[in-house]
């Protein structure tokens, strides 16, 4: 089984930065990763997902030059670099891995998911 626990969410001023970590129980060296946010009233929706060896990256049209996907898979830990966040980007952000390697864009393609992490942009 596979267990992921995200950290890194807070409160931030408009135009702040945050970086969220997700560390697995096991190695996930063969999965694809991604990061899915859910804001009150909404559904979960994908906003970056990366392969297993980072090689492709995939990110959501609303925080294209603003967010980087990486993984380090020593570190069994996936990151979410967010920066010139914006009152819309408040949501709880969920990390989520693949059994195979190729990147998923939608909730059910993934297999494992962590408890979420809240963010929270506001002045």
């Amino acid at each position: 089984q596979v267990s992921l626990v995200e950290s890194g969410g807070g409160l931030v001023q408009p135009g702040g930065s945050l970086r969220l970590s997700c560390t697995s129980s096991v190695r996930t060296l063969s999965s694809a990763m991604g990061w899915f946010r859910q804001a009150p009233g909404k559904e979960r929706e994908v906003v970056a997902a990366i392969s297993w060896n980072g090689a492709n990256t995939y990110y959501t049209d609303s925080v294209k030059g603003r967010f980087t996907i990486s993984r380090d898979n020593a570190k069994k830990t996936v990151y979410l670099q967010m920066n010139i966040l914006k009152p819309e980007d408040t949501a709880i952000y969920y990390c989520a891995a693949r059994r195979t390697s190729v990147i998923g864009t939608i909730p059910p393609s993934y297999d494992y998911w962590g408890q979420g992490t809240q963010v929270n942009v506001s002045a």
